[in-house]
């Protein structure tokens, strides 16, 4: 039977969680925990998870039940103490519209790696093993999150949105990643484009979406 972990009760809106693999950015092809928050205040036009969007359509669930679901999904034999092979991405939404220091302690102390995916529009919070910043043209990340960024993924949508991606990159610290990565509705057009300024650009790499590729969550 598997270990029930007790945290002290909190909330936090849950859309959905589910086991994958990251299909994007640094981590792609790796088996990921997957928590997607509810709530975001940033409103992409093209985003394609706009049901997050409203934190009161998904139900409150308590830091134990996020991470007691987290634990009764993945193999047995990742859940030694201090094993921390399997990431937990905190998604969303947006996740940093929460204080998520309790539910990434909770995490980690149940053997995971936590990682958030952010624009960065709001305080940061948690307790972090990598960081994933994607600003957004419609709300500004802040800057003091910047420099704590393992991997800055810039979406492209069209083609001034490179200029916009370099200032981000050159507020970056010395060792994060640097990602480009097609709009999805737009890839077929933007990608020859990105994959030229990569050329000419050798320190982005690509990103891809490769989970819709394979046709998995």
């Amino acid at each position: 039977m598997k270990e029930t972990i007790h945290i002290s009760a909190t909330t936090l809106p849950v859309m959905e969680s589910f086991y994958t693999l990251q299909g994007e950015g640094a981590h792609q092809g790796k088996a990921a925990w997957f928590i997607r928050l509810g709530g975001c205040d940033v409103g992409c036009v093209w985003c394609d998870v706009k049901e997050s969007w409203d934190a009161d359509a998904h139900p409150q669930k308590s830091i134990d039940t996020i991470v007691n679901t987290a634990l009764q999904a993945i193999p047995v034999s990742h859940q030694l103490p201090g094993n921390n092979t399997i990431i937990a991405v905190i998604t969303g939404g947006e996740p940093l519209l929460y204080d998520l220091k309790l539910l990434t302690t909770a995490l980690q102390t149940a053997g995971f790696r936590t990682h958030i995916e952010t624009s960065g529009s709001s305080k940061m919070s948690g307790v972090w093993d990598w960081v994933c910043l994607s600003p957004k043209k419609f709300k500004a990340p802040l800057p003091e999150i910047i420099p704590l960024a393992n991997e800055l993924k810039i979406i492209i949508y069209n083609k001034s949105d490179f200029a916009w991606g370099e200032k981000f990159a050159a507020q970056a610290n010395k060792d994060c990643k640097l990602y480009l990565q097609p709009e999805w509705s737009k890839a077929a057009a933007v990608t020859p484009m990105i994959i030229d300024y990569i050329k000419a650009n050798p320190q982005w790499q690509l990103s891809l979406q490769v989970h819709k590729y394979i046709n998995i969550p």
